[in-house]
């Protein structure tokens, strides 16, 4: 939500997208509703690739001695895959730093990316055998709360606040969050 306040032209996308899929009059937003919001699933991965929730996977275990990108790796160390710098990375994704949700739709060079294990530069439920177990879980629950969200809201930043204030500064820890809480006011378009 704090990226998508930042940018009044983003959210404006997602909420036209979700409204017009959305039939009118239908007071939820239904799982069946999402199959074609694909403008939403991109701002969820873009989301997750700038801010993963948790920024390290659990640590791996080197089973054998290996040699990663030019460095030895001995058997028996325990590996820990930085994800924030992963999705941070300026050697796979253009423009890093920024949010860009259209790279993953089909204007975008990274359509086919996703994170589900398959792609190394999105890993934000991990990879292989110790992915996240509730990977559909979590991104079904992301998906209609944002929808609904979307579809019965118009948001706007308390008076006095610019979009220039809202603070993204991440606090990390075993998840990273903002140091501020985002404070929004929500208007009711029904």
């Amino acid at each position: 939500m704090a990226e998508l306040m930042r940018r009044p032209r983003l959210i404006g996308k997602l909420q036209d997208e979700v409204r017009s899929i959305v039939p009118q009059g239908q007071e939820i937003v239904s799982e069946a509703d999402m199959n074609n919001m694909t403008y939403l699933r991109a701002v969820i991965k873009e989301s997750l690739r700038l801010h993963p929730v948790a920024p390290l996977l659990a640590p791996h275990l080197a089973m054998a001695d290996c040699s990663i990108d030019g460095y030895m790796i001995p058997a028996g160390t325990h590996v820990f895959v930085n994800v924030w710098a992963i999705g941070r990375d300026s050697s796979s994704w253009e423009d890093s730093e920024e949010f860009i949700p259209e790279r993953f739709t089909e204007e975008g060079s990274d359509v086919h990316v996703n994170f589900v294990g398959s792609n190394f530069k999105l890993l934000p439920f991990g990879a292989g055998r110790r992915i996240c177990p509730g990977i559909n879980f979590g991104i079904t629950t992301v998906e209609l709360m944002l929808a609904n969200l979307m579809y019965h809201f118009d948001w706007e930043l308390p008076i006095g606040f610019k979009r220039k204030d809202i603070d993204m500064t991440e606090v990390f820890g075993l998840t990273v969050r903002l140091k501020e809480k985002l404070l929004l006011v929500p208007k009711s378009r029904m």
